[in-house]
């Protein structure tokens, strides 16, 4: 079935009798529901791998900083397969272009399940990531096509998928990985997707009213490689040496290509990205706070992974098995869910403004938590759920700033970029953890100190404090003045300035 024909203006919505409003607002909650199970399984595929590391490393007969590339080719494919989804779905072969992705993951799947090799499990890994861009897809249709009352609601559901799935990911791989054979994990990932495709080909509508402009190719390709040559340098620097040849050619070669792509995209008459939207406050400060909360994030997630599974004998830690360390990361989906409704609510007494900064603060509170009194196993599964809830929080708000930011044509491109930010800001995380853990380990042993970890989360809080305060001062109060009102977010229309503060 078919879900509308386009978005409704509010004076549309005020002419329609109230039966077709109803009607209009159920098939709004089936695409609202059959996107977000799409974005949730491709979130929970793309935390697949994380604790299976070790066991893929032992069946593979590869190292297990070798191993580790299963994570990192995922979030290279990720990071650079938003922004060309992002500007694909500003057409009319919106449905297409997630439904090619969806059969690039399940290709993936099939592959790194059948795997004879290393290196095929790798490229199964690699087109499983290219579901990481959907997200700004799934944002677009419900820009265009969900009924006005339950866009701002529907918008900020889709955008915590990532840390929903993230909390259901590791303890469904954990049980895969500890009771069954690792490729099981695999043949249940293509299952997900299948189920994902179906759900997508029978609910999200063909068309879109957005013109089709070409894909800008230089940019798209300028992007990809800047991107990868960055998060490989911050993947892999500790592992060659933070001053090593390689380490600095790496990001000396990624900032070249970003710069050039950041001039390129500025001249271009279709650029992949219109970098000129990001000089709107609200956009600027939703990503930069996307970039510095996926830091506290993912590190958050690294260390309690971590911490939970250090071997006896440590001296710390609590050497719990896969299934256990899973259900402790768990209460990150409940803390993210209740977040997002009670965002939600306090969106219309508080403003939008104030959410993505409160989120930014209550997640730099938890990491300080966790720095001093995580040695209780109840005080780590506060402290996920506690992340949970301010990830939730900022994430919710990011994608509704950006949509009342933005024209409708620019959707998919201003909100993939807002997507690359939190996976580039998760891959800088990863990399710091990794280098504290390998600069306070001792020589001749394997495991750092119990007080590595305070440093890590020390430094992580502070990061995720410089998010909310980088939201508050770039956002500033003026920035609040002018929010369209739901019906201009879901036509492009123009906006109407509501003086209201924060609303």
């Amino acid at each position: 079935m078919e879900t509308g024909t386009g978005p409704q203006t509010g004076e549309t919505a005020r002419a329609q009798p109230a039966a077709d409003l109803g009607g209009a607002a159920r098939r709004s909650r089936v695409l609202l529901g059959s996107l977000s199970f799409t974005a949730l399984s491709v979130s929970v595929i793309s935390t697949l791998g994380a604790p299976m590391v070790p066991t893929i490393a032992h069946d593979q007969h590869v190292s297990l900083g070798t191993a580790q590339w299963i994570l990192t080719v995922t979030l290279l494919a990720g990071a650079v397969s938003g922004p060309v989804l992002g500007r694909l779905g500003d057409g009319p072969r919106r449905k297409g272009a997630i439904q090619a992705a969806l059969a690039a993951v399940f290709l993936g799947s099939v592959l790194a399940a059948l795997a004879p090799s290393f290196g095929v499990l790798l490229a199964g890994r690699a087109l499983q990531g290219v579901g990481m861009g959907l997200m700004p897809l799934a944002i677009a249709v419900a820009r265009e096509h969900v009924h006005p009352a339950l866009l701002r609601r529907g918008v900020a559901s889709l955008s915590i998928t990532t840390s929903v799935g993230a909390g259901l990911g590791y303890p469904i791989t954990g049980l895969i990985a500890q009771h069954l054979d690792y490729r099981a994990g695999f043949w249940f990932a293509a299952l997900l997707t299948a189920s994902s495709f179906t759900v997508v080909a029978r609910v999200v509508p063909r068309g879109s009213s957005v013109p089709h402009r070409p894909l800008d190719t230089v940019g798209a390709v300028l992007l990809c490689s800047g991107l990868a040559a960055v998060l490989l340098t911050l993947s892999q620097g500790t592992d060659w040496g933070l001053t090593s040849p390689a380490t600095l050619t790496g990001a000396a070669a990624g900032l070249v290509l970003l710069v050039a792509w950041v001039l390129q995209a500025l001249r271009a008459r279709h650029p992949l990205v219109d970098l000129r939207l990001v000089r709107h406050r609200a956009v600027l400060a939703a990503n930069v706070a996307a970039l510095l909360m996926g830091v506290g994030m993912y590190a958050g997630l690294s260390l309690v992974n971590l911490y939970t599974q250090v071997p006896s004998g440590a001296g710390y830690g609590f050497h719990l098995s896969l299934t256990l360390t899973g259900v402790v990361l768990m209460p990150i989906s409940l803390g993210s869910l209740l977040a997002n409704r009670l965002a939600s609510a306090l969106v219309g007494r508080f403003g939008l403004y104030r959410i993505l900064p409160l989120g930014a603060v209550l997640c730099s509170l938890d990491l300080v938590v966790l720095a001093l009194w995580r040695h209780e196993l109840v005080v780590l599964m506060v402290g996920t759920f506690l992340l949970g809830g301010g990830v939730g929080a900022a994430y919710a708000a990011m994608p509704v700033l950006i949509v009342r930011s933005v024209p409708a044509a620019e959707t998919g491109s201003a909100t993939s970029l807002n997507q690359v930010l939190r996976t580039v800001g998760g891959s800088v995380g990863s990399a710091a953890i990794s280098a504290i853990m390998i600069a306070y380990t001792p020589a001749g042993s394997s495991l750092p100190p119990d007080h590595a970890y305070s440093v890590a989360l020390w430094v992580t809080a502070a990061v995720s404090l410089l998010g909310a305060v980088a939201a508050v001062v770039i956002a500033g109060r003026g920035a609040s003045a002018a929010t369209p009102e739901p019906s201009a977010v879901a036509t492009g229309a123009t906006p109407i300035v509501d003086r209201r503060q924060g609303r």
